[in-house]
């Protein structure tokens, strides 16, 4: 298998036209019903200028799309925005960061629909590995095919591992370039309802913080995990020592998408982990080991308890990857859930009830109180209880009775 530097150097020099450009692309909810939209940044390494492309991804959902804040770019390969749900039941801010490295490999995605009365919220983080086409090919097409498989609403777990496994063998058919072998990451949380379900494959992560404590829902696919190590023997291949545990002695990782020419001990097939949305739960975050090999899970999630915004915690957690050293590219997503909602709803409704009441009795008091009107009735209880005019009234009932 040819190595990592060398497929980077070899994918570099055909993209080299006169001066190296880079190429990086975020993703992010846009307004629309069958579409989600990317920002593609071309970055200039000698001229530090950008320049942006709108592209449609071609994203098919069964529900309207809801936008994001506007994603925030600069020269250094640095993008973040946020999003928050229709519903007002969680938020969402995303950052991502080339960091120390020459290209950009990690990609995310966001989807929200509506299927069959149910709300859905998809969450994803891929990191390349070898190039970056794997880890954008999952951005464009991991949850479109969830979106559509038959049984995602009646039997999630099983789509999600299904829509794995077949969107590793339709990547793998697409790659028909025998000099490239691109790999990734993937780490989704997919929210149906109050039902939450987080699958992973490779080394990126996925946490909650629950009342205040940091819960990995994800175990990183390292080849020198028991298990992991054991079904790679069994399948006749070897886990070895080079600077770190690899499968082959090339990648540093036991699960992933793509990977050709370690197909047989690397596979696809996620681990899933479920979890009910309950009033404990507080936050969400997904990252690519960028942020979780100088971050530990407990930083994690008190960095983002010190921050209002979802978006601004994302920030913070690449900022405090990359001063920790961080060599590798940083994107995270944080999700934060927002219970009482429903709560201060009913009890705006409650005192929205309670202010028409008052509206109506002040409104009651102010004509009883009204000096003009008060004049008013006092004149008229006057007429009807002075004498003079009392007796001229008896004395005229008289006549009329006397004439009769």
């Amino acid at each position: 298998m040819l190595c990592n530097s060398f497929l980077r150097s070899k994918s570099l020099w055909v993209g080299h036209i006169g001066r190296y450009t880079e190429v990086r692309q975020s993703s992010y909810i846009r307004g629309g019903l069958n579409a989600t939209h990317s920002l593609t940044c071309f970055w200039d390494l000698n001229s530090s200028r950008a320049r942006n492309m709108m592209v449609d991804s071609g994203a098919a959902t069964k529900g309207p799309m809801t936008d994001s804040s506007t994603e925030k770019d600069d020269d250094r390969g640095y993008a973040s925005g946020g999003w928050k749900s229709e519903d007002g039941r969680l938020s969402c801010g995303y950052s991502s960061f080339r960091g120390k490295r020459a290209s950009m490999e990690d990609f995310y995605d966001i989807k929200t629909s509506e299927i069959d009365g149910q709300s859905v919220y998809l969450f994803g983080i891929f990191d390349g590995h070898g190039g970056s086409r794997a880890a954008e090919y999952l951005k464009k097409h991991l949850f479109e095919n969830l979106l559509k498989h038959t049984k995602f609403i009646t039997n999630t777990k099983s789509a999600i591992s299904e829509t794995y496994l077949q969107t590793d063998m339709h990547f793998l058919e697409s790659e028909k370039d025998p000099f490239r072998d691109d790999g990734s990451t993937a780490s989704s949380a997919v929210l149906v309802g109050n039902h939450l379900y987080v699958a992973n494959v490779g080394d990126s992560r996925t946490i909650i913080s629950k009342a205040g404590k940091a819960i990995p829902l994800s175990e990183d696919h390292k080849p020198n995990r028991s298990d992991e190590r054991k079904r790679i023997e069994s399948a006749g291949g070897v886990v070895m020592w080079a600077g770190t545990w690899r499968v082959g002695g090339v990648l540093a990782m036991s699960r992933a998408f793509g990977n050709r020419m370690l197909k047989q001990f690397v596979m696809a097939e996620p681990e899933i982990q479920e979890q009910e949305v309950d009033q404990d739960l507080e936050l969400l975050v997904l990252a690519t080991d960028g942020l979780w090999d100088v971050v530990p899970n407990e930083d994690a999630v008190s960095i983002a308890q010190t921050e209002e915004e979802p978006e601004a915690a994302a920030r913070k957690l690449t900022e405090t990857a990359y001063t920790r050293g961080s060599a590798d590219n940083i994107t995270c997503i944080v999700v934060k859930f927002h219970h009482n909602h429903s709560e201060l709803t009913d009890s705006e409704s409650t005192q929205q009830y309670y202010d028409a009441e008052s509206d109506e009795t002040q409104q009651n008091n102010e004509e009883t109180e009204d000096p003009e009107k008060n004049l008013e009735t006092h004149e008229q209880n006057k007429e009807e209880t002075d004498p003079e005019k009392s007796h001229q009234t008896s004395k005229a009932n008289t006549d009329e009775i006397q004439q009769s």
